[in-house]
């Protein structure tokens, strides 16, 4: 755990406000949504359910939690107001795991769980659940429990919680298969039969979900979100990368594609129409909305604060992208890259515009693909500017999209099948997370 980090008990959120970052109450919290893991593994909180002043529950991800502090949750503003849907992977705490009977590993004693505290992983934005307050002994009939001491336990000192190595169920493989990297669990989905995919990807979450499609075949993401409700296809969609996302609707027939535009959020639909407007195999076509994009008056701390951020890609961690207002793709006029490796070599508070390469010629939307190969092979390069004849920055081209479009059409189905290597081991699907 991170060093100094707060341990809170989840009977102490029961009903706590939450606020957004202008300290408006959107609701309050109703209780907590965790992923139990195979073995004693700590479980995972995935969320919060709040619920809004019309009474609507909703989901909140922890992602989005900026503090838990003095009786109140703050977070960052951006909710999805679409009513929560227990997931076949979640357990909510107060509904499920308070009041359960466990075992102590050590003694083999029964006890009932009173509390569990979570914490926040060092580093990350992830958090767990650490420790479970429990009280010793058996429950004294329907109506009263016979009193015994009570103690706070670490997570793995209890049985009786977490999942069995063996079962077939959806739940059980996500558990297994938590620690693969989206593209090692995207080659397992792909070999599953189709209805055991489409209950795995029904019980991912909305983010995870958008990572693995990313990786997947284009047969494979197109039979997935055909099985998702319209909403939850619509922000899958949202959370994905906005070229993979533009690249799979551009795949769908016309009427679906516009129904789903309609239920994504403005912008994000606004995002998809004008990359859709590129051809495929083109700069514009391949290129993403969202790189990272400064004023020239941002300081070197500010472009690594933005750096930092553990969403991007690390083509996208790069390079920062100087640019006049506004700073939302299409920008004002572009000035020029900002490289990691140049930013981290001058004080925190020197000027970024002061340290751009405006040398090189940034692409433009129409540049094709045997263009943009060439200008990555030429200058060694991992993302670059697309910018339209007006000098404004449309998005930026990563190397990763450009392998995915050079490479065989049936490169997923041989990437993993490796030889085995000379001193026995075995080869195959990656488990490092």
């Amino acid at each position: 755990m991170a060093a100094g980090a707060p341990r809170i008990f989840v009977s102490h959120l029961a009903g706590v406000p939450v606020f957004d970052p202008n300290g408006d109450q959107v609701g309050r919290v109703r209780d907590l949504v965790v992923m139990l893991r195979v073995g004693r593994r700590p479980p995972r909180v995935l969320g919060l359910v709040v619920e809004l002043a019309t009474r609507r529950r909703i989901f909140l991800p922890m992602t989005r939690v900026t503090g838990i502090d003095s009786g109140q949750v703050i977070i960052t503003g951006v909710m999805n107001v679409r009513r929560f849907e227990q997931r076949p992977t979640e357990r909510l705490v107060f509904g499920e795991l308070l009041d359960r009977r466990v075992t102590l590993v050590e003694t083999g004693e029964e006890a009932t769980v009173l509390d569990l505290s979570v914490q926040q992983l060092p580093a990350r934005r992830d958090w767990e659940v650490d420790r479970v307050f429990v009280r010793k002994g058996r429950k004294g009939g329907a109506f009263r429990r016979v009193k015994g001491e009570t103690l706070t336990v670490e997570w793995a000192a209890v049985s009786g919680f977490s999942l069995e190595e063996h079962g077939q169920g959806a739940e059980n493989l996500l558990a297994t298969f938590e620690q693969l990297r989206p593209a090692d669990l995207a080659n397992v989905l792909h070999h599953l039969s189709a209805k055991r995919r489409a209950e795995v990807a029904a019980a991912l979450d909305d983010d995870r979900l958008a990572d693995v499609l990313e990786e997947l075949p284009e047969d494979d993401q197109i039979e997935i979100l055909g099985k998702l409700k319209e909403e939850r296809a619509a922000d899958v969609l949202e959370a994905m990368d906005p070229d993979d996302a533009a690249d799979l609707l551009g795949e769908l027939p016309e009427e679906d594609k516009e129904r789903l535009l309609s239920l994504m959020k403005p912008a994000d639909a606004a995002d998809m129409r004008r990359l859709m407007s590129y051809e495929e195999h083109t700069a514009g076509g391949l290129m993403t909305t969202e790189p990272i994009v400064l004023r020239p008056d941002a300081t070197v701390a500010d472009a690594l604060a933005c750096v930092r951020n553990p969403d991007l890609s690390p083509a996208l961690a790069a390079q920062v992208y100087v640019c006049r207002p506004p700073d939302e793709t299409p920008t004002g006029k572009y000035l020029g890259t900002a490289h990691f490796q140049r930013l981290l070599r001058e004080p925190p508070y020197t000027l970024v515009s002061s340290l751009v390469d405006d040398d090189l010629q940034p692409l433009s939307p129409d540049d094709t693909l045997p263009v943009i190969a060439g200008f990555f092979a030429t200058y060694d390069m991992v993302a670059a500017p697309v910018v339209d004849e007006a000098g404004s920055l449309l998005g930026a081209v990563t190397v990763d999209d450009v392998l995915d479009h050079m490479l065989p059409d049936d490169w997923r189905e041989t990437e993993f099948h490796l030889e085995e290597s000379p001193e026995g081991d075995e080869g195959g699907t990656r488990h490092d997370a």
